[in-house]
């Protein structure tokens, strides 16, 4: 990395502060003295100019529509690769060897069992539990039963619990859904590749065999390829900030799991749905185009624009295809939920209201529609996100131990409550 200095002026006076390069993207001015230097904080509500840490995971260019894994381009790995050739690459920062493929997925499969008391941990939750409710305290739970991987000073502890999260948490995931549809739980299939295993233990029953739609693995596989990371997303953020304090990783990803939850963040792909159910038919559009582009109407069309991407979201073209693959595969080449997201899309990408706002379609435009058709419901969405997402929660959190300039995160604030004054006893009040 290289270091320039760059100088501003505050007032009367010239500060000179390290301004540092990146391999590609913006560089950073470094104001890591400049309280000490002027008594001043920066001022930067939802750290949309803040660079947090330094990382070699992830890029993204939301001006371009760029999203690199270790410097492939995520089309690239969507399209040729597996979610667990993913999951090594954003570990380990090159992607393996078939030698190193092989071990890496053994290692990943025989950690999928969960241990059997967390069946009965399961029994406390009300029936009608949220999955996602489930799943923030399930992982957490993990560091009830494995002791022996908490040590985050151990290296090769940190690995086992790495290998443990990713193996796991699909396994936790199925039981969250059958817990609520009241079936019985599924145990793992060593036999299977991690998608089809995680759809095996979701959709089987006892009483007869589940047979896998190999459509429906590689779509699933697919979605949790574009899911895995997408750089200081918050998330993210919340899985470093926690584990700057020292705490465990399966503490740091039920964390990361509890940020997930929020609407504006994992939820918005259920949100996109449900506008498109809302809207129902082709016809229906232009009526709720026109609520959008109305500045007094509160209607938001969900699924469009993006917190980076000012481009078409590069994932968002990929999760098109792999939807058109599932409907196909279903014979609902017509869906009435497609045709409306086709139109919408279109509309989008021609009319001068979207083009100027850069209100591009998103992945969770389509990925919405893709899951509903895979039968999952909408209280299921979030989880699968947590799922893919927790390969890139524990690169993130791995590369953040591993940097010997890592220290407790500690944002500071712009005070605006009351002055010092002196307490009055409650007679005098």
């Amino acid at each position: 990395m290289s270091e320039t200095t760059g100088s501003f002026s505050l007032g009367d006076q010239t500060v000179s502060m390290p301004v540092k390069a990146g391999t590609i993207g913006p560089s950073v001015v470094d104001i890591g003295k400049l309280y000490a230097q002027t008594g001043m904080f920066t001022y930067d509500p939802g750290f949309t100019s803040t660079a947090s840490c330094e990382s070699e995971i992830t890029y993204i260019d939301g001006d371009e529509g760029i999203l690199l894994y270790r410097g492939y381009p995520i089309e690239q790995l969507a399209e040729q690769g597996d979610f667990l050739e993913t999951c090594y690459l954003l570990l380990y920062g090159e992607l393996p060897t078939p030698t190193q493929s092989r071990d890496f997925n053994y290692r990943i499969t025989r950690h999928t069992m969960v241990h059997e008391q967390m069946a009965r941990f399961f029994q406390g939750f009300r029936r009608d539990a949220h999955p996602m409710a489930v799943m923030v305290a399930s992982v957490g739970a993990l560091s009830a039963f494995y002791h022996d991987s908490t040590d985050i000073s151990d290296q090769r502890q940190r690995m086992v619990a790495s290998m443990r999260l990713i193996a796991k948490i699909p396994t936790l995931a199925a039981m969250a859904y059958k817990y609520s549809i009241g079936q019985p739980f599924v145990y793992p299939k060593n036999e299977l590749d991690y998608t089809s295993n995680f759809l095996r233990m979701c959709y089987a029953v006892p009483c007869e065999d589940y047979k896998i739609n190999p459509i429906f693995a590689r779509a699933l596989d697919r979605i949790f390829i574009l899911h895995a990371d997408h750089e200081q997303n918050a998330s993210t953020s919340t899985v470093r900030l926690a584990g700057s304090s020292g705490a465990n990783p399966f503490a740091c990803i039920a964390a990361g799991v509890a940020c997930l939850w929020g609407p504006a963040h994992g939820g918005a792909n259920e949100a996109a749905l449900k506008m498109l159910t809302e809207i129902g038919t082709v016809e229906n559009i232009p009526k709720y185009v026109a609520r959008a582009k109305d500045k007094n109407d509160p209607f938001r069309l969900m699924g469009f624009g993006h917190r980076v991407y000012k481009n078409y979201d590069p994932r968002a073209k990929i999760m098109q295809q792999t939807c058109h693959d599932v409907l196909n595969e279903l014979g609902r080449k017509d869906d009435p939920l497609l045709e409306v997201a086709m139109e919408l899309e279109r509309i989008a990408l021609s009319d001068e209201y979207f083009i100027e706002k850069k209100l591009y379609p998103n992945i969770d435009f389509y990925s919405g529609i893709t899951l509903k058709a895979m039968g999952f419901p909408v209280s299921m969405f979030t989880v699968l996100f947590a799922v893919a997402r927790t390969s890139g929660w524990i690169a993130q959190w791995k590369e953040m131990i591993e940097d010997p300039g890592q220290k407790i995160g500690r944002p500071r604030q712009l005070y605006k409550g009351a002055t010092r004054r002196d307490y009055v006893p409650a007679d005098k009040r």
